[in-house]
């Protein structure tokens, strides 16, 4: 059995966040990710160009330097991994765990390799590995995808891309530019707020030329392997699809947070956490990142999320000081 000071889960950039600013307490910390460093990043769309600008996004005081303001995937990439070795910050990725239980005043954490000890642990494991699911018939075929790495496979296909935000848009946009037929199928009644401004006019020009078929106030009733049934205001469509990306968004794994002692809202499904600490009911444990905000995801990204290392320091800083 390891025994360490400070384990977080999920290596992302907010549980790296933390880790920098825990270890500068001169605490020994672990990080367990199930996948590789900043695993979600690595998932992101070959191409995918961040909304936040570079400053916004770097962690521990660190420059994240690059030559356009709003860097891509790979420059993250790039730039995490230095952060690491710069911060010789200790990684187990490719490991899971699988529970969390407190005797005491000290945690035991189990994976699928070892068991561990720990007196402090976050929990900083994002959302993108839990994507929402459609409520259609035929909505776990195999020809329907949560998420999109690129377009090239897809020349000549028909695509129908599910939802209107971020996700959606720019899968559609690259597509179109690969030579997909695209069509976008979205519940709502227009654009949403949250796309990124600077795409939407280019978006909107390819759907005014015909380039894109989009389709507002649709629901998905049906998906088969060559077709998608959605029902509009004006009555029931077949969509001829080889390929359907449902870019309708994710959510943190509610089962494991709610095993391991963390009270969940049952609405927002918002972990209940002290906004100052990030401190959850369960003392010493605690939160970070996207997983602070429950079913609204969009509340929280890497460029506020990454301050939780602070706040958890601050309350751990306290909390050595208090037993000195």
């Amino acid at each position: 059995m390891l025994k360490t000071d400070a384990i977080i889960i999920g290596a992302g950039p907010c549980g790296l966040s933390a880790a920098i600013h825990l270890q500068r307490l001169g605490l020994d910390v672990l990080l367990i990710e199930k996948g590789s460093i900043v695993n979600s990043i690595h998932s992101y769309p070959t191409h995918q160009t961040f909304f936040s600008s570079s400053m916004k996004l770097s962690i521990g005081n660190i420059p994240f330097i690059t030559a356009k303001d709003k860097p891509q995937r790979n420059d993250a990439l790039v730039y995490y991994r230095t952060v690491a070795e710069l911060e010789q910050l200790t990684i187990n990725s490719g490991e899971t765990v699988l529970s969390v239980e407190k005797t005491g005043q000290v945690f035991h954490l189990t994976t699928d390799k070892g068991v561990y000890e720990a007196s402090y642990v976050v929990v900083a494991t994002g959302y993108y590995d839990q994507p929402n699911r459609l409520e259609a018939v035929g909505a776990d075929l195999p020809n329907v995808h949560h998420y999109f790495k690129e377009a090239h496979p897809y020349f000549r296909k028909n695509v129908v891309v599910i939802g209107g935000k971020n996700s959606a848009v720019d899968a559609a946009l690259e597509l179109e530019r690969a030579g997909a037929n695209v069509t976008v199928v979205y519940r709502g009644a227009s654009y949403s707020p949250s796309v990124k401004p600077w795409i939407l006019p280019g978006f909107e020009s390819l759907v005014n030329n015909g380039k894109i078929r989009m389709i507002f106030q649709a629901t998905v009733e049906e998906i088969r392997r060559d077709a998608v049934r959605i029902r509009t205001e004006t009555g029931v469509e077949e969509i001829e699809s080889d390929t359907v990306f449902a870019m309708i968004g994710y959510h943190p794994d509610y089962n494991f947070l709610g095993s391991i002692g963390i009270e969940l809202e049952q609405e927002s499904g918002c972990p209940l956490y002290n906004e100052e600490t990030m401190e959850t009911s369960v003392e010493d444990l605690y939160i970070a990142g996207v997983i602070a905000a429950g079913n609204n995801a969009n509340s929280i990204f890497i460029e506020n999320g990454r301050h939780h290392g602070e706040a958890i320091a601050l309350s751990i800083s306290e909390k050595m000081k208090a037993n000195c």
